[in-house]
């Protein structure tokens, strides 16, 4: 089919975008570190199914050992610690600055991708992620204006969207590694999760609160629906999307189209979260993703 490739990164932002509102909601019932632990576990258990459809058997058990320990190590900083940081967020400054800041994951991932591994930066891409921050700084200063104390930013929930994006980042550039020699990257994303599930339960174990976490999912069965299709729509069809973008379309365009979450949620936050959109957070928004763009294009 004609262009499947990058109609499929563009249905990649919408269904993360819809992802951001439905982890929103849920963060919103049982609270974003239930959220984050519960959503992980449905993930794992869909991509165990899609595992066993693709490659009759649940984990890649074949793997070296090179590939499960950089996408273990992956899928514990990208999964575990940058998801708890963006689910906070997405509960304390919302979906649309939530996901805006977590399109700062491209600078961080090029930055360290510099620091470790040599890649050099251009001055094209400088200018990319100067526009990126610009355009960031801008929806976030243009909020911090409202005479309504309600509409003003969380400097807390800016923060916790900073650091999500530099575990997203990190974790990306240690699933770079962990990927070599055409790994499956479906294969990929079980270990990340599985190594994430692991890591959030043993903690949740060692604080006891296993026993809170489920009480509150009975007490809030509409939160653990919202998290069970958040599972569903970010890492599943979500993620199978991008791969499909990313196999039939050039990976910088692919790239670009699939990073377009952030416009998509204006029109979700205006009219489902009845947010005021002010011209400043809309100009923000589109100079923020020129930014990445110029970075993915370059």
């Amino acid at each position: 089919m004609v262009l499947i490739g990058e109609i499929a990164g563009v249905l990649t932002s919408v269904f993360f975008a819809i992802n951001a509102v439905v982890v929103t909601k849920a963060t919103q019932k049982v609270g974003s570190l239930i959220a984050n632990r519960t959503r992980i576990v449905f993930a794992l258990l869909y991509l165990i199914i899609l595992n066993l459809i693709l490659y009759q058997q649940p984990l890649p058990f074949n793997a070296g050992a090179d590939h499960w320990g950089w996408l273990s190590l992956s899928g514990v900083i990208g999964l575990a610690l940058g998801d708890a940081f963006l689910f906070q967020a997405y509960l304390m400054v919302g979906a649309r600055l939530g996901t805006l800041l977590l399109s700062l994951s491209t600078i961080f991932g090029a930055l360290e991708a510099w620091i470790f591994f040599g890649e050099s930066l251009t001055l094209i891409e400088v200018i990319g992620i100067a526009l990126t921050l610009g355009g960031i700084m801008w929806v976030i200063f243009e909020q911090g204006n409202h005479k309504d104390q309600t509409l003003r930013p969380s400097w807390l929930g800016i923060l916790c969207g900073v650091l999500g994006a530099i575990g997203q980042a990190t974790g990306l550039v240690f699933s770079k590694q962990g990927m070599a020699e055409n790994f499956s990257p479906i294969a990929g994303n079980v270990i990340r999760m599985l190594a994430a599930v692991i890591a959030l339960w043993l903690f949740t174990f060692l604080q006891r609160q296993a026993g809170k976490t489920i009480q509150t999912l009975k007490e809030n069965p509409s939160g653990l629906q919202l998290l069970a299709l958040a599972a569903l729509i970010g890492p599943v069809i979500g993620v199978s999307l991008s791969l499909l973008s990313v196999q039939n379309t050039p990976v910088g365009i692919a790239s670009v189209l699939t990073s377009l979450s952030p416009i998509f949620i204006l029109p979700i936050s205006h009219f489902y979260f009845k947010e005021h959109l002010g011209w400043q957070a809309i100009a923000g928004t589109i100079l923020a993703m020129i930014g990445v763009s110029i970075l993915f294009l370059v």
